[in-house]
């Protein structure tokens, strides 16, 4: 067993000591650095999360817009159809007025063609 004497322990101790500081130093500099890298990737992760919900409602928007005009395109559409059968309808309605077959006509109106009327 080796005695030191007491000059000689205390600067042991201060060396060990010292280590120990050192050690805890390098400790909390790599837990600095985990945390900062930890809340780098969070940032990242959170930029790509926002740019994904922006890209989805955009094409939401987008396709609802699309839907919306391709709706107002077939309710024109249906219009202008109905405006052509409508007139024609009108048109041996009146014939059929015209020649006294309104209450019980021998013909259906339906099956009478245009150059049959006129």
């Amino acid at each position: 067993m080796v005695i030191l004497d007491k000059w000689e322990q205390e600067s042991f101790l201060e060396e060990i000591q010292k280590k120990l500081e050192a050690a805890e130093e390098r400790h909390k500099s790599h837990e600095a650095e985990v945390l900062k890298q930890l809340g780098e990737k969070r940032e990242s992760e959170k930029e790509v999360l926002q740019k994904t919900i922006e890209k989805n409602n955009n094409v939401s928007k987008m396709a609802e817009e699309k839907l919306t005009h391709k709706m107002e395109a077939s309710k024109e559409n249906r219009g202008a159809h109905r405006l052509p059968n409508w007139t024609i309808y009108e048109r041996r309605t009146s014939t059929l007025k015209k020649c006294g077959r309104t209450k019980n006509p021998k013909i259906p109106l339906m099956r009478l063609k245009p150059t049959n009327l006129f």
